[in-house]
């Protein structure tokens, strides 16, 4: 049986993702901090929730920077949320705070004066459900383009390298939701909130071989 380690640093929801594993797949799912653990999965999960501030030095401390890097390079990574904020080069929230630097680009504040179409105010943080632009991976499979996700979040990613860019989403601008680079796939949007859709993907990747 093969095995999906959820990294714990302790910011996120964990359980709910891993609930939503053991929903789509018949893998073992972990959550856990243990290195060794975490080198023998499969597969890793690395998500995210709160301050980047307070998740970097988490992330830090315990080393997981290091072993986020060395997972992607051997085997199939998925990242959620804030975990694929922390793979970016910078962020604006707290004042600017440094990242892993895995994936080149920023992540940026939605902004005070956002504003729809119709010059209307759009609330920040932007959550609820939106659409998704596809761009071709096998972790869309089975998922219709345009299909609705759950987001929470104030600040947004804007990747550099947009062959890497594999989703998009408007909200009074268009930002980027998901990336893939190799064995990665990072999402801004929370598949485990996401009902059909985002268990399709969870689906998706607990199969996925890392190829693109």
């Amino acid at each position: 049986m093969s095995t999906i380690a959820i990294i714990d640093y302790g910011m996120g929801n964990l359980h709910s993702v891993a609930s939503a594993f053991e929903h789509v797949c018949d893998s073992k799912v972990i959550v856990t901090s243990d290195v060794a653990e975490i080198e023998a999965a499969d597969r890793v999960v690395f998500p995210g929730v709160g301050a980047i501030r307070d998740c970097m030095a988490e992330i830090r401390r315990l080393g997981m920077d290091d072993v986020v890097k060395k997972a992607v390079a051997e085997k199939p990574v998925l990242a959620i949320c804030v975990g694929m904020q922390a793979l970016m080069e910078h962020s604006e929230e707290n004042g600017g705070v440094d990242c892993i630097g895995l994936l080149p680009g920023k992540v940026r504040f939605f902004g005070e004066a956002l504003k729809d179409e119709a010059g209307e105010k759009l609330k920040v943080p932007h959550m609820g459900w939106n659409q998704v632009k596809q761009m071709d991976h096998p972790l869309w499979d089975g998922i219709e383009d345009n299909s609705r996700f759950y987001f929470v979040h104030s600040f947004y990613v804007k990747a550099d390298r947009v062959d890497e860019v594999k989703a998009t989403c408007h909200y009074g601008l268009d930002f980027d939701v998901a990336i893939s680079h190799g064995n990665l796939f990072a999402v801004q949007f929370h598949p485990e909130k996401s009902h059909t859709a985002g268990l399709q993907l969870l689906k998706n990747f607990a199969s996925w071989d890392g190829q693109a």
